[in-house]
């Protein structure tokens, strides 16, 4: 968030910097002092001007690149004419039954996410990006470890409702099976009846309280239980459509930052655990470059927002593009395709 509060700067301060971010957005060219003052509603000097945008750049809400006498937002310009500045541009109703019959067209759930990231892609010109629906954790009954070649274990579990899952993992050393029997039954004993999530938490907790005096079987169960939960965990996803029309922005036609950017897209964990950040936020988030977290994002701003099946977030939907973003747009695509997501999801349950 920035540290400049819209309140603490003058009124034409706050029109100048709205007007070079709008113009910014639209056009992608640093934005000059005789341009603003050609801007409607604008009653100043170039020379007046050019002292504001001192005072906007010394506020670290504008910044000249390399030695052009334009200007453009940094990050924190963009926070404050997004949270304070921004004129949202609400969808018409005619947009949103365009939008609802696309999602009726779908013929199962997997469809309805298909369908919501090419639309958010394809309306946005960026990328479409939605989080499959977390599946509830099943909670474990029994487990039970078998050793196979080599460093190799599989993992029998035994879940609610008598579902069984197996699940091959590797661990840092061959266990025998007396030892992995040892574990199993350590687990058995003290974790039985409780789903995956609770089950890492306690491990992590017991091994906090215990590292003084922890024992041998203690770690033992500890590794592999871990890697076990973390085999589980690889099933996490997402849906993405239109990542490559970010190559069509100046802005991010870098290739080397491009590069990093798709392999992120294809590592997925540094994507979906943005994402999940936004799941546990109310309505629209979004992310403007650095803010992230993730250094390959840095050049992105992301818009983001939950949905909901059975009253309950599920996961998250949200439009990948470079910081020049049409926001007045965008905010709305995105909350609008959310609701209606979870709502086709709902109807197809």
């Amino acid at each position: 968030m920035s540290k400049v509060s819209s309140i603490a700067m003058s009124d034409r301060a706050q029109q100048l910097l709205k007007l070079l971010v709008e113009r910014y957005i639209r056009e992608g060219q640093p934005v000059g002092s005789r341009t603003l003052a050609r801007g409607q509603g604008v009653d100043l000097s170039p020379a007046t001007i050019r002292n504001v945008m001192a005072d906007l750049e010394d506020l670290g809400l504008v910044k000249a690149p390399h030695t052009s006498a334009g200007r453009i937002p940094t990050v924190q310009g963009y926070r404050l004419f997004v949270d304070s500045l921004l004129t949202v541009k609400p969808l018409q109703p005619a947009e949103v039954r365009a939008l609802q019959a696309k999602f009726e067209q779908a013929a199962d759930p997997q469809q309805v996410l298909v369908t919501a990231s090419a639309l958010l892609s394809e309306i946005s010109s960026m990328a479409g990006v939605i989080m499959v629906p977390r599946r509830e954790q099943p909670t474990v009954r029994q487990v039970e470890f078998i050793a196979l070649s080599g460093n190799r274990v599989l993992v029998v579990l035994v879940l609610d409702g008598n579902q069984v899952q197996n699940r091959m993992i590797t661990t840092s050393r061959r266990y025998s099976p007396a030892e992995l029997t040892q574990a199993a039954n350590y687990l058995n004993h003290a974790l039985a009846g409780k789903d995956f999530t609770k089950v890492r938490d306690t491990l992590l907790r017991e091994m906090r309280e215990t590292q003084e005096s922890i024992n041998q079987l203690m770690l033992m169960a500890i590794e592999i239980a871990n890697r076990t939960f973390k085999a589980g965990e690889e099933g996490g996803d997402y849906v993405l459509a239109g990542h490559t029309n970010l190559m069509g922005y100046a802005e991010m036609a870098d290739i080397d930052r491009l590069r990093q950017l798709f392999e992120a897209f294809n590592r997925k964990r540094d994507i979906l655990h943005l994402l999940d950040q936004a799941a546990h936020a109310q309505g629209v988030q979004i992310f403007i470059g650095e803010e992230s977290g993730y250094e390959v994002l840095d050049a992105c701003s992301v818009v983001t927002s939950p949905y909901e099946v059975d009253g309950e977030v599920v996961g998250v939907l949200g439009v990948i593009g470079p910081t020049r973003m049409a926001y007045d747009r965008l905010i709305p695509l995105v909350d609008v395709t959310a609701k209606l997501l979870g709502a086709a999801l709902n109807q197809q349950q």
